[in-house]
């Protein structure tokens, strides 16, 4: 298992500023850094990749849809902004030679739905999600659903509704991005939950239930990684907490859930290899 941390453990907007982390991350002796795509025009690939190049380090991206670029939304020049914006972020992760996009793209985070998904969500989700994972295909991009809890979307916020919309989408390229922190509150078993991502599982946030330093909340490990074990897998992992509140998306960091960014990834991680040595990943 490759083990990794987001960037926005210590920033709340990625730029050029913030390139340096690249390092810190490396020099920490992880395997690869998370991304976020939120602000594109902010994001300079051919910088990213020089300085990934520069110290040897891989790279994953993420980001979440907002209301201008809701691919479930009924007004089509929206679905067709929020398709476009997605191609984009493939092109973004292609370009600092990265294969793995994921994260709440399937739908608008925190849409203030008045009611259940109906049929027309679904569908329209995956025709702009299948446009996008064929998009995807040449670079070799994989795309990760990522399911979060109820507060944050109203579309998909367990892995079983993960895998009804991969089927729905029908592409080979097409994962499943797990989270802790949202299986904590959405799922039944850990371990159940993880099983059934299976061969599709390409990501997982290990998060602690509050999102702060992992193993020192509820958040049961032992499900997680036997389920991880037994599954032999192989993908990628990384650390995700928040430094602070962002106009990009919401965050919800109303407290200090780490003492900082460093000592999250330093106890975070060190707990995480413990896990990792005791289930032999």
């Amino acid at each position: 298992m490759k083990l990794g941390i987001h960037a926005y453990a210590w920033c709340s907007l990625w730029s050029n500023e913030t390139l340096d982390l690249i390092d810190k991350v490396s020099d920490f002796g992880m395997d690869f850094i998370e991304i976020p795509l939120m602000r594109l025009d902010l994001f300079d690939a051919e910088a990213v990749k020089d300085r990934l190049d520069r110290v040897g380090l891989k790279a994953v991206t993420s980001t979440v849809l907002l209301g201008d670029t809701d691919i479930t939304s009924d007004d089509e020049n929206i679905r067709r902004k929020g398709t476009q914006y997605l191609k984009d972020c493939v092109k973004a992760t292609s370009d600092i030679g990265a294969r793995s996009f994921s994260g709440v793209i399937y739908s608008q985070h925190v849409k203030q739905a008045a009611g259940r998904p109906g049929e027309d969500d679904w569908r329209r989700s995956a025709e702009c999600l299948k446009e996008v994972a064929v998009y995807a295909k040449d670079p070799g991009v994989d795309i990760g659903l990522e399911p979060v809890n109820r507060y944050e979307t109203y579309l998909v916020n367990t892995c079983e509704q993960a895998l009804k919309l991969k089927r729905m989408i029908g592409e080979d390229n097409v994962k499943i991005h797990l989270d802790a922190y949202h299986m904590n509150i959405e799922e039944k078993s850990f371990y159940d939950a993880t099983k059934m991502a299976g061969a599709d599982l390409m990501h997982y946030h290990l998060c602690e239930n509050d999102r702060g330093i992992p193993g020192t909340g509820l958040v049961n490990w032992d499900d997680i990684f036997k389920a991880l074990a037994e599954m032999q897998y192989r993908g990628n992992a990384a650390l995700e907490s928040f430094v602070d509140v962002t106009d990009n998306m919401n965050t919800w960091v109303w407290r200090q859930l780490a003492p900082s960014g460093d000592a999250l990834l330093e106890e975070g991680s060190r707990f995480i290899r413990n896990m990792m040595r005791k289930y032999g990943l």
